[in-house]
């Protein structure tokens, strides 16, 4: 975390007069190759024929040509531009500019890059762009969004808008849209913004809100901070608001109560019946994270369907993006903003196979095969790597092996095996170790749960579930572990429990589901566990519930289009083409989807899931 960044949106006001105005800054500097010699030449002082002077008594024998090349404020010092009969100069002093900063800038000249740090962006960056070398400007620029925090990246944003950097400040933007409820609450820059920079950012699709209650208490935290100079800016403000997804209770016992509402007129025009219901106020923000769920076993037989959830909208929307094999039992993850397709069963085959979604350009790629053949295999990934364990191979041999996936190299490589076999487990990442609860080993149903550490390179038993499951879904939330329903021999379960990986290192109940479900499908979305899908002892499901953690309560939600179970989901985050999986881009053909007839429930003959397990339950 940069130690300074705090500083930035302050310190750019001292060179504040000397800020060339860019109309825009090129972001493609990567791949320019500079001649070796010049750096050779530098080291050797060879045919230099200028010199820079800086503070400190420091001084730099430079080659004109070089620097000029990229510096459009020292090529014009050099020819001597004011005045065109005199000869051009071969001697700078820049008195202000300490001698490890300059090297810094010589070393882009001669070689196209330089070694930004957290100790010298903050002097680096002006200087930069006093002498007009764009190059370091924008490494700076691209340095400060690898360090973007909520309590720094306000600081950050008007840093980079200063010195127009076109696209670094729009990433800026993007990460205070998705991040704004930790921003408002934890930066402090945050009651410093003009009334303009914050409604530009309120009124914004884009703005992360669970609910709008959250920008109104945002408003009145910065209006508060100096009532009688911003009191006029509450009216614009207050029409950020998507007043339609606010609780009526809430506004008249929050919102209409507050004294600066009641006594400004402009306030209370916004609240009347005719302007609340407006457009403006009911228009729906662009959901951060998209919910996918692909594939699965619907109407007797595997599905090649995808669906997509948006949150804001509490909408699942059919995708006509299904250039993907029927894919069932199969493991589903997502890194870097792709989603892989691992393993599964067609309804006759078994496969190694690993198919890749990219929900941006809308291609399917294929990856490299696992070694083994892996259907109802439990798939999660940590720190770039997708680890996929245990499955089911062709015939009824349940598997203890493992093997993680590296995309850069496109290469799977065997891990130790797990203490047990399992398949129909399920698996998910925590603190950088990969736990794997329940499952069927061929025989019996289990209770025990394993973890690899990956450092060790080793498996070890954890505690056991309280109840022998199958079929179940394991998601991680904070620093806790939960496992919802499952199959336990005799019935499907609305059973959940939680594990505590820090403290107590055990099991404990948590509310049932409202459903019973096997082979469902279960993520994090939007700081809320949803479960969805699944077969409930008698039919395959649509449905979808969602678990607060934090009320530790259960709410409905809007169901899939399709009852499938055994389906594969993943939630992506910040995709840049994130409305195009939203309400606001589906409302021309949303009429149109509803005609799409949802398939009827299945009768318990025509449902085909995986074999009836015994009832003979182990640890």
């Amino acid at each position: 975390m940069l130690k300074k960044v705090k500083k930035l949106s302050k310190n750019y006001k001292k060179h504040e007069d000397k800020v060339t105005k860019y109309n825009y800054l090129s972001t493609n500097y990567e791949g320019i190759e500079f001649p070796s010699a010049w750096s050779e030449l530098r080291a050797s002082h060879q045919f230099c024929d200028g010199i820079i002077k800086c503070a400190g008594r420091s001084y730099f024998p430079i080659h004109r040509p070089i620097l000029s090349a990229v510096s459009p404020f020292f090529r014009a010092l050099f020819i001597n531009r004011l005045n065109r009969n005199a000869e051009g100069t071969n001697e700078v002093s820049i008195n202000n500019v300490p001698g490890d900063i300059f090297s810094l800038i010589l070393d882009y000249a001669y070689t196209g890059t330089c070694k930004v740090t957290a100790e010298n962006v903050e002097q680096l960056l002006p200087f930069a762009d006093q002498f007009q070398v764009q190059g370091v400007v924008q490494l700076c620029c691209q340095f400060l969004l690898q360090e973007l925090k909520p309590d720094n990246c306000l600081g950050i944003y008007k840093f980079a808008k200063h010195y127009f950097c076109k696209d670094s400040n729009e990433k800026c933007k993007k990460y205070i849209y998705h991040h704004f409820k930790e921003i408002y609450k934890e930066n402090s820059e945050f009651k410093e913004l003009d009334h303009n920079e914050l409604i530009s950012i309120l009124e914004n699709d884009e703005l992360n809100v669970r609910n709008e209650e959250t920008v109104f208490e945002a408003i009145k935290s910065w209006v508060e901070v100096n009532e009688k100079e911003r009191k006029e800016y509450l009216p614009m403000l207050l029409k950020c608001i998507r007043y339609k997804f606010i609780n009526s209770d809430y506004i008249s016992n929050n919102i209409l109560s507050w004294k600066l509402i009641q006594n400004n007129q402009n306030c209370q025009e916004i609240f009347e019946p005719s302007n609340i219901k407006s457009d403006l106020f009911s228009r729906l923000r662009i959901p951060y994270e998209i919910l996918f769920a692909i594939g699965g076993w619907s109407e007797g037989s595997p599905t090649n369907f995808i669906e997509t959830y948006d949150c804001r909208a509490n909408k699942w929307f059919l995708s006509i993006h299904t250039d993907t094999v029927l894919r069932a039992y199969h493991g589903l993850c997502t890194l870097n903003n792709l989603i892989y397709v691992i393993g599964g069963f067609d309804g006759y085959n078994y496969f190694n196979t690993v198919r890749c979604f990219n929900p941006i350009t809308k291609e399917w790629i294929e990856k490299a095969c696992m070694y083994h053949v892996r259907c109802f295999v439990s798939v999660c990934t940590d720190d770039g790597i997708i680890y996929a364990l245990g499955g089911c191979s062709n015939g009824p041999t349940r598997l203890s092996s493992a093997e993680r996936y590296k995309p850069e190299r496109n290469q799977w490589e065997m891990i130790p095996p797990m203490h047990r076999q399992r398949s129909d487990a399920s698996a998910a990442a925590l603190n950088h170790k990969i736990y794997i609860v329940g499952g069927f080993n061929g025989k019996e149903i289990l209770r025990s749960c394993e973890v690899f550490d990956i450092e060790s390179n080793q498996w070890s038993y954890i505690r056991s579930l309280s109840y022998p499951r199958t079929k179940m879904s394991l998601v991680a939330f904070g620093d806790d572990l939960y496992v919802f329903g499952g199959y336990d021999g005799l019935t499907r379960l609305t059973s959940v429990e939680r594990y505590n990986s820090t403290e107590r290192k055990e099991w404990e109940k948590v509310p049932r589901m409202s459903t019973a479900r096997s082979n469902l499908a279960a993520v994090v979305l939007d700081e809320m566990i949803y479960v969805f899908g699944g077969y409930t002892g008698s039919v395959t499901t649509s449905s979808m519930e969602y678990y607060n953690p934090k009320t530790n309560q259960w709410s409905n939600s809007s169901s899939m289009n399709l009852n499938r179970c055994a389906l594969g989901a993943c939630v992506l985050s910040g995709l840049p083409d994130a409305k195009e999986y939203s309400f606001l881009s589906k409302t021309k053909n949303y009429i149109q989807d509803q005609k799409i007839s949802k398939p009827k429930e299945e009768s318990e003959e025509s449902i085909k899931e995986s074999p009836t397990y015994p009832t003979k339950t182990i640890d």
